[in-house]
């Protein structure tokens, strides 16, 4: 058909997210309607993705968000494969669109996160659906979520990792919050206090402080009690209560909350990031 106005594609282009080309050609092939354009449309992105299933989409976003009363933090992982897309203020706004979904209807995990509906359908098929118009292999590979009297999210720029601390208190500064959302993207920590280091990591730097101080020559029936001093450096360096805050290394997160509010203490964190 030559009669498909520029106003149609531009209206189909707004629907759909598709390029002005392939939304000229779907209106052509469906005789200027658009619910048929649409649907040519999906299934376009639908066998791009199928050709795409074996390729690896290690590129992407890392998205975290708060629900309005702050007591919930959700984070998702949007994959992609390459860096141009990942940085694509369309794709960005397809994750953050998910994300809003997500914290509105309260999936328990990733599976959930796929099977929850988002403009009319399951947010898999809408990003199946997406992939399609920029013939990228688009995947939803990570969902979490943390509940507390008061959650703090942080992205790092970039959108590759991002946080999410809960704490025993609300009402507090929220630069506070802010400061251990941020510690914990730079400092890493395996565990929210020494106690709930779990118990493989434990065996393992006590294997590995033993080694060490069997290499250095120290007499055998002192390596349990030198491993035990190294591990509690472990602690202080690897669980987040303990560790020194990076903005003031005299003191650690649990004095730093302590020194804003007797009773405020981080509940559980979580952390993500894209091995990019």
């Amino acid at each position: 058909m030559s009669n498909i106005s520029a106003a149609d594609v531009a209206k189909l282009r707004r629907l759909t997210g598709a390029g002005m080309m392939d939304c000229k050609k779907a209106l052509e092939e469906a005789a200027g309607d658009f619910e048929k354009a649409q649907e040519l449309i999906r299934k376009r992105g639908q066998a791009i993705a199928n050709k795409r299933a074996d390729r690896e989409a290690s590129e992407g976003i890392v998205l975290a968000k708060i629900s309005p009363d702050g007591k919930t933090g959700m984070m998702i992982s949007l994959n992609c494969e390459t860096d141009f897309v990942a940085k694509n203020a369309d794709f960005i706004a397809l994750g953050y669109k998910i994300l809003d979904a997500a914290l509105a209807s309260g999936p328990a995990d990733l599976e959930g996160l796929k099977d929850m509906t988002v403009d009319g359908k399951k947010a898999a098929e809408l990003v199946i659906e997406k992939s399609g118009i920029t013939g990228e292999k688009f995947e939803l590979t990570y969902f979490s979520s943390i509940s507390a009297p008061a959650v703090q999210a942080y992205i790092h720029p970039g959108n590759k990792l991002a946080t999410m601390v809960g704490f025993s208190k609300a009402g507090i500064d929220t630069q506070v919050y802010k400061d251990v959302a941020m510690q914990v993207a730079a400092m890493n920590p395996v565990s929210l206090d020494k106690d709930d280091v779990p118990e493989k990591i434990l065996a393992q730097e006590l294997d590995i402080a033993r080694e060490q101080a069997r290499r250095e020559g120290k007499p055998a029936e002192m390596l349990d009690k030198i491993a035990q001093g190294k591990l509690n450096k472990f602690f202080k360096e690897s669980s987040l209560m303990n560790q020194e805050f990076i903005k003031d290394n005299k003191m650690s997160i649990r004095q730093y909350l302590e020194s804003k509010d007797k009773t405020l203490k981080a509940t559980g964190f979580v952390r993500y990031t894209l091995n990019v």
